[in-house]
């Protein structure tokens, strides 16, 4: 069920002195999207979720939340739920007084208080911890808690600040799947903050990558990883290898290029925008393949045991690098020199940024 409501960044941009944090930035989300802002620090990521809830104003343009205008509305009065990084939890509340707190701030009655906090504890799978102190919960049922005082509220839109950033790797994994579960049955409008691309491609809708105050491409997570606009996304999203090219021609979205590391021309995807000169052309670590000839010679300079997949750090010839992923089916030594070679079909040309 989706019950969030559309939010609008209208040319919305922030400066702090000469500094633009975020560019002039106009964006639709759809009600009930779940939309990740994925980039590394200081992209402008979290200045753009402070801008929707009130926490900074815009040096220029209008944020929109179901067509109303809130940009000079005071946080308090744009009903939009926040979950931080450090949940920001009372300590000296129970669990169901942080839930309610939010609530007792705006008055409502106290049978109706303890019914929705009653509701929304069970959502995240905490009933009957109402009563516990803050103290006596793991950091994943903490995560729970902040969640659930962002949601008793019924918030137009749901923003959440790197909210798994101080829990464990295995922890981690288990809240994003649980994080997804709570989205697809309460249905809020989400914005999402992270640097871990993990993150944003299990929990997303979309997802809008960033860097340097800008949105570089925004889609999917399958969009992104296999069709990346720039050597920027290709790289952030992903493992990849990214060698340098000189694009000799391109011809309704196909291009040919000389690839020195590969001592190779190759013909590949063109990104949109791609021109004749210099590019990148990204092969991602699946789409190598060790022959018994052809190809590029290569020498195994690492050999990374993953389980049921190993990972091969791969020196060329001519000094380059690449990184290849395979099924672990008969070891290959440190010093050993391979032939490699490459889906051609699933190759890419991208401009350089």
């Amino acid at each position: 069920m989706k019950s969030g409501t559309t939010l609008h960044f209208d040319a919305a941009a922030k400066k702090f002195g000469s500094f633009d944090a975020v560019l002039p930035t106009t964006l639709s989300i759809e009600p009930g999207e779940f939309l990740t802002l994925l980039g590394p620090s200081g992209s402008g990521k979290t200045t753009l979720l402070n801008l929707v809830a009130g926490y900074l104003d815009p040096t220029s343009g209008r944020i929109l939340i179901g067509g109303r205008d809130v940009t000079n509305v005071p946080a308090r009065r744009r009903n939009v739920g926040m979950v931080f990084q450090n949940f920001a939890l009372f300590p000296h509340m129970t669990v169901a007084g942080n839930v309610a707190y939010g609530l007792k701030v705006r008055r409502m009655p106290r049978e109706e208080i303890d019914q929705r906090v009653a509701d929304v504890l069970a959502l995240v799978q905490l009933a009957g911890f109402g009563e516990r102190q803050i103290n006596q919960l793991s950091g994943g049922q903490q995560q729970r808690v902040a969640l659930a005082r962002a949601l008793v509220i019924e918030p137009d839109v749901l923003l959440m600040d790197e909210p798994l950033g101080a829990l464990d790797r295995q922890l981690r994994k288990t809240v994003q799947i649980e994080l997804r579960r709570l989205h697809e049955q309460h249905g809020r409008t989400t914005i999402y903050v992270t640097h871990d691309q993990e993150e944003a491609l299990v929990l997303s809708d979309r997802v809008a990558v960033m860097r340097a105050g800008r949105i570089e491409q925004i889609g999917s997570s399958a969009e992104l990883y296999s069709r990346p606009a720039n050597a920027f996304v290709a790289g952030f999203i992903g493992e990849s290898n990214l060698l340098e090219a000189e694009v000799l021609r391109v011809d309704n979205g196909v291009a040919q290029a000389r690839v020195p590391a590969l001592d190779a021309t190759v013909t590949a995807a063109a990104a949109s925008g791609l021109s004749v000169g210099p590019a990148r052309l990204l092969v991602r670590p699946e789409h190598l393949s060790l022959s018994g000839n052809g190809g590029v010679e290569a020498e195994v300079e690492q050999n990374v045991y993953l389980g049921e997949l190993v990972a091969l750090d791969l020196r060329l010839k001519n000094g380059g690098r690449l990184w290849l992923r395979r099924q672990l089916t008969q070891s290959v030594a440190r010093g050993e020199r391979v032939q490699v070679t490459w889906a051609e079909d699933q190759l890419r040309l991208v401009p350089e940024s």
